[in-house]
């Protein structure tokens, strides 16, 4: 499991791959689809990292 102090905020609010997919961008989730399908389903290794934090997957929202 992930240091719960540090959040992996990249992935979260910084990437417009993965903000833009989770917000509804098409063009966005087709480019996710696309890396998710090379890299794996967690992606790249910021995605991994938010995987392991959250819980979820980079192409679903945090539960609340």
């Amino acid at each position: 499991m992930a240091d719960k102090k540090k959040a992996p905020v990249f992935c979260e609010n910084y990437c417009i791959i993965c903000k833009g997919a989770r917000s509804g961008n098409s063009l966005c989730k087709s480019l996710q689809n696309l890396e998710l399908k090379i890299m794996g389903k967690n992606g790249c290794l910021w995605g991994k990292a938010r995987t392991e934090y959250y819980g979820v997957t980079p192409d679903k929202p945090i539960p609340k």
